[in-house]
């Protein structure tokens, strides 16, 4: 059976989802976020009108409008409003099957929005940070050049059901909005790699039509003793051309992201109790162990026994 990048990406690191918020504001409103804990990424979708969106240290303001969102992809904290500078209506809140309504009593320039975050182990969740633009900003509403490819309309469909849901009151509401928040965030990333100007890292990479074979066999195969000739072989060019491909849409090498892959998925394996270290370096591809460890202890901050004992903690705790 063959599987896709994406796929194996979210076998090393899976992603959980929660839906928090729907905002429904009338001019002027403003929606402020602290930064995440580690392993948090936010995310909003704007269903209708248009929000604007800045963060301390992320660029210009960028505007949001029907049927996009924005992922916050390192946790950053950041603000939201409606443009006008001009001082926000007090909000009232109100819980509708584990989603908070928030409204205010503006009437002009109505905003409709989902908020919620995805969430990853916080070791893992360092894999996306280093390959993610802080702010993911995916338009599957904008289809004025062109017609709407077959993953934005997936994309308006799932946001479409998590408006109905979220408004309604059914059995498992608060579960299936969840787990649409997390298939949000695969369908997401599989529509950034799909655009033409994917943000340089992980979706640069997967949306390049000669580099996606690299990527496909080392997600899929980590353990395997991957070989930047082996790597250009399956791309079909140079050495030279494919460490050269690798800087310029990924910002770094191809023995990184490997590294990088092969952390993410001890990271996970780790917390198996029946799986003894020795184990663990086999399956991401270490035939010493020593080396797993150094290689760990240097990417993760912590040595594979640490890291076991605070997984373990956390469990209890």
């Amino acid at each position: 059976m063959t599987v896709d990048w994406l796929s194996s990406l979210m076998d090393v690191m899976p992603a959980r989802g929660r839906l928090e918020l729907r905002c429904m504001y009338g001019a002027a409103w403003e929606v402020v976020y602290e930064p995440s804990p580690p392993g948090e990424m936010p995310y909003h979708i704007v269903l209708s009108g248009a929000a604007q969106i800045a963060t301390p240290d992320g660029g210009p303001p960028i505007w949001l409008h029907p049927g996009d969102m924005v992922l916050l992809a390192h946790g950053s904290a950041h603000v939201l409003d409606d443009g006008s500078g001009e001082l926000p209506k007090p909000a009232s809140k109100r819980d509708v099957a584990g989603v908070t309504f928030s409204e205010n009593g503006g009437d002009s320039s109505r905003l409709d929005m989902l908020c919620g975050r995805i969430m990853l182990s916080p070791a893992q969740e360092g894999l996306m940070r280093s390959y993610l633009p802080e702010r993911l900003v995916v338009r599957a509403g904008d289809h004025r050049a062109h017609a709407p490819s077959a993953s934005a309309l997936q994309m308006a469909g799932l946001v479409d059901l998590m408006r109905t849901e979220s408004g309604a009151e059914g059995a498992g509401g608060r579960a299936m909005l969840n787990a649409l928040s997390a298939a949000l965030f695969v369908l997401a990333l599989r529509l950034a790699s799909e655009s033409d100007e994917a943000p340089v890292g992980l979706l640069a990479l997967a949306g390049h039509p000669r580099l996606a074979p690299a990527l496909t066999a080392m997600v899929t195969r980590p353990a395997h003793p991957w070989t930047l000739p082996a790597l250009a072989q399956l791309c079909h060019m140079s050495r030279a051309t494919l460490a050269r491909h690798f800087q310029e849409k990924v910002g770094r090498s191809a023995s990184e992201l490997l590294l990088d892959i092969r952390m993410a998925l001890a990271a996970g394996e780790l917390k198996k109790p029946h799986l003894s270290t020795e184990a663990v370096a086999d399956i991401v591809g270490y035939q010493s162990v020593a080396a797993f460890k150094r290689a760990f202890q240097q990417r993760m901050g912590m040595s594979p026994a640490e890291w076991r004992r605070a997984a373990r903690a956390a469990l209890a705790g």
